[in-house]
């Protein structure tokens, strides 16, 4: 690769080839050889061949605008309450993952499958009445959670990118869809008995299976489910969906375990076992991965979702450099002495249902608030965005990047470093969701609470961003700003397209502490006639290679 000199203001990035094809396709990258290099004084062992693009970093800002390099633009493809099919549906609240599957192969029209995280009652639901509900706001807030699919193009003549709202394929996942259960937790005491569930919300990111469905997250489930009066065990799990395929049943795999999920990340071991990895978006809560029994099979096609519905779940013991296995055995072994624990912890399906508590008991490291948990298509190392946490004084958080032993996915032994760090040092604060572009720079957006923008130990970092950080040569680790967000929101979901053109990426809740919609904090996209701040995906052009 050759070196150029970079400063904070100009900044040349490669985009180059070289990745095995099965691990390229999870993280959404569509150029890569089959062909690895040995390239001995870079972070991975990917020796990059094709010149990428040029972007002069920007500077922290506030502008209720999201902000771009300059030669660089983004279309609004779509927007809450915009409608996305024949049928009516409209798209759903505070969009964040985004996962784009090509339609005949093409990067000019594809399916976006958008995760709706949760809603704001100023415009969605409303505020409660006494405390409570009406069925009314209940379907709206249901509704306007889980996910949507949407159909996208590029438009030539327009030089844009559009929404096709007579897609054949686009709909919505939501909150009132029916589910089945998968895995050990499945019709068990554990979750009342239920094989079937109501719903899907809370969703924050998800991942890509290697049979081209999606796995989307459900995070932080604990308010809706009780504000709809729902059964809390029948949340808190990764769902898998085919977008192209409204037959193929959606359906929760508990195999993966309960708990805050943020995201997962699907690989493949050595054996040809698939491996997922998953962080628990709390504090001092800890991070995963399940490992299949039986081995990948790539001419099954989506036959291979039995495989998420047996396997061995494991958590991470940091100080040892171990993986535990989270049996039941273990759990009965670790909890003896203590009858409450006995008593909570019969079966496989009590292990998974209540996946943190027997996570600690066995001896996982809790950590601070693992986010987004990436795969490197490069050379199988894991990248985890550890958001921050004040109860440690770790406020701007962190990235640390996991080594398998023997470059094993489905290893139970591993070392880890930190990557970077988030501060004034480096420009960002709050890392939360990851992925790669094909020269192996890791892209990150941040995640700063809005109450906390501008103010304080924030105060220097402007409003929430998407940052660059290479991972080969001199100049690893250091973070690179490409985008700020509009006022009061954060950058989610980054995706590209396969050739690597378009970055789709979400804008979630702009204006999130508005309290008067008559003065509202932000008004972007900044429609014409209205003053609503609207959640929306865009489509980023201006890579020229």
């Amino acid at each position: 690769m050759e070196n150029k000199p970079l400063n904070r203001r100009t900044f040349l990035t490669y985009m180059g080839t070289g990745a095995a094809a099965l691990a390229a396709a999870t993280s959404g990258l569509g150029i890569l050889s089959e062909t690895a290099h040995a390239e001995t004084d870079n972070l991975l062992r990917v020796k990059p061949k094709k010149k990428g693009f040029e972007f002069q970093p920007i500077d922290a800002t506030t502008k209720d605008e999201l902000v771009l390099p300059k030669g660089f633009k983004y279309d609004v493809v779509a927007a809450y309450g915009d409608v996305i099919n024949r049928k009516g549906d409209t798209f759903g609240y505070n969009n964040d993952f985004t996962l784009y599957f090509s339609i005949n192969n093409s990067t000019e029209r594809g399916l976006l499958w958008v995760n709706h995280e949760y809603t704001n009652p100023l415009y969605v639901e409303g505020e409660k009445g006494n405390g409570k509900y009406t069925p009314a706001q209940i379907e709206k807030l249901l509704y306007n959670q889980g996910g949507s699919i949407i159909e996208v193009y590029y438009d030539k003549k327009e030089n844009k990118w559009k929404m096709d709202a007579s897609s054949m394929y686009a709909r919505r996942v939501t909150g009132l869809t029916p589910f089945t259960l998968t895995g050990p937790a499945k019709g068990t005491t554990a979750v009342n008995g239920a094989i079937s569930v109501q719903g899907t919300f809370a969703n924050c990111s998800g991942g890509k299976t290697l049979w081209n469905t999606v796995l989307s997250c459900e995070e932080n489930f604990e308010d809706t489910a009780q504000n709809a009066g729902l059964d809390q065990t029948h949340y808190g799990w990764v769902i898998e969906v085919d977008p192209f395929d409204s037959n193929f049943a959606v359906r929760k795999h508990t195999a993966l375990g309960r708990f805050n999920h943020e995201n997962a990340s699907m690989g493949i071991a050595k054996d040809r076992r698939v491996v997922v990895y998953m962080g628990d978006d709390k504090k001092d809560a800890c991070v995963y991965k399940f490992v299949s029994k039986d081995k990948y099979v790539p001419a099954s096609g989506k036959a291979n979702s039995r495989l998420l519905e047996e396997g061995t779940l494991y958590v991470a013991d940091f100080k040892k450099g171990k993986w535990i296995a989270m049996t039941i055995e273990a759990v009965q072994k670790a909890a003896a002495g203590k009858p409450e624990l006995l008593a909570k912890f019969q079966t496989q399906g009590d292990v998974v249902t209540n996946c943190h508590e027997a996570a600690i008991l066995l001896g996982g490291t809790p950590t601070d608030r693992p986010e987004d948990v990436e795969i490197s298509p490069f050379d199988n190392t894991i990248f985890i965005a550890h958001t921050n946490n004040d109860k440690h004084g770790n406020l701007h958080g962190h990235i640390t990047r996991f080594i398998e032993k023997n470059d094993d996915l489905g290893a139970t032994e591993f070392e880890y470093e930190i990557f970077a760090a988030g501060g004034r040092q480096s420009g960002f604060s709050a890392p939360d969701n990851l992925t790669f572009d094909s020269n192996a720079n890791l892209w990150t957006v941040t995640d700063i609470s809005s109450s906390s923008l501008n103010k304080d130990a924030w105060t220097s970092f402007g409003n929430n961003g998407m940052f660059v950080i290479p991972t080969i040569g001199s100049d690893k680790g250091i973070a690179w700003q490409f985008a700020s967000a509009p006022a009061e929101a954060e950058l989610t979901g980054p995706c590209f397209t396969p050739d690597e053109s378009t970055l789709f990426l979400s804008i979630q809740h702009p204006g999130e502490e508005t309290k008067d919609t008559n003065n509202p904090t932000s008004t972007w996209p900044h429609r014409k006639g209205e003053k609503m701040p609207r959640p929306a995906v865009v489509a980023i052009t201006g890579f020229k290679f």
